[in-house]
């Protein structure tokens, strides 16, 4: 399915958020609604509220709830992006200046707190304390996932069940949070878990898709790049193959990401024990296999074009070329 189909369900509502999301940021300061404004030209292809719209119409009409539903997640995820540039001390994103590369940590930091801010009063100013409750569960669990990463990193002895568990809380909560809310937006309660569930498992899908991309796919999409190497980040494909690949290539690998991270050559081997020991074979089919098991969660429900969407965007999860 194309993007063009995916998005057509809900094609006037995304129009519409555009403009909404923008008020919610609005600022008597001058500077907050500067740096703001900016944020919010530069907003990418606006995954998130796409879910959040899917998931309300494919129970019932979107309606107010569904948009300050996105407008939720929406202050969330721009929020962490803000923060996170800082921690990383990242001077650019998706081909933008970061906001503490043109106005420095301090105002970043306090421009990522505005936005918090602005989830609890949206939140109280219109009694949408469901919404903030589970809003508030996926704070805690990118915060949570985030500090294991770090604390695991250190070893280089990440498993493969604390790797699940930190993309889960890290990449899949934020998702799970969109399905969920969307789908309290429409009125719904029975449904909850499976929509927090079905989205947890696409925010795992697309997790999955990243690390595949930092070896290039086994298509070769795209350019192996070995950021995750430099960053001696361990990802799915690196765990695989340090469990699974001869004693002597676990150890040169391990050797590699400790010692070597910052050497071409030694990254290019890396790349290529990874490869070698189908690290990448064996990312590419539990992204598969968890992208099935999202879609299944879906076939209860009645078909419709919203559904038919929420489908073809879990494809579009796993198939996607960037």
């Amino acid at each position: 399915m194309r993007v063009e189909e995916i998005i057509a369900p809900v094609e006037k509502e995304l129009a519409e958020f555009e403009q909404f999301f923008s008020s919610t940021m609005k600022s008597d300061v001058p500077l907050l609604d500067k740096v703001t404004h900016y944020l919010v030209k530069r907003k990418g292809k606006q995954i998130r509220p796409l879910f959040v719209f899917l998931s309300c119409k494919m129970f019932s009409e979107t309606n107010a709830k569904s948009f300050d539903a996105a407008a939720l997640v929406e202050l969330l995820h721009t929020a962490t992006l803000v923060h996170d540039d800082v921690v990383d001390d990242a001077n650019e994103r998706r081909g933008y200046f970061s906001v503490n590369a043109l106005w420095k940590n301090k105002i970043a930091v306090l421009v990522g707190d505005y936005m918090l801010s602005r989830i609890l009063l949206l939140s109280i100013e219109k009694q949408n304390t469901d919404l903030l409750a589970i809003i508030a569960r996926s704070v805690r669990e990118m915060s949570e996932g985030e500090l294991l990463q770090i604390e695991k990193a250190r070893k280089l002895d990440i498993t493969e069940d604390v790797y699940f568990e930190v993309i889960r809380k890290k990449t899949a909560s934020l998702i799970a949070t969109c399905c969920e809310a969307g789908y309290l937006a429409s009125g719904g309660t029975a449904h909850r878990e499976e929509m927090r569930l079905f989205g947890e498992k696409v925010g795992l899908a697309f997790q999955l898709k990243d690390d595949i991309f930092d070896f290039g796919s086994a298509a070769d999409i795209g350019k192996p790049t070995g950021n995750d190497i430099r960053e001696q980040k361990m990802t799915l494909p690196i765990i695989y193959t340090l469990n699974n690949a001869p004693a002597s290539e676990a150890t040169e690998l391990r050797n590699i990401i400790k010692n070597h991270n910052d050497s071409e050559p030694h990254i290019r081997k890396a790349i290529d024990l990874v490869k070698r020991n189908k690290g990448i074979e064996y990312a590419e089919q539990r992204m598969r296999s968890l992208g099935n098991e999202a879609k299944s969660l879906l076939d209860e429900f009645p078909n419709n074009e919203a559904k038919m969407a929420l489908l073809g965007l879990v494809e579009y999860t796993m198939n996607r070329t960037k």
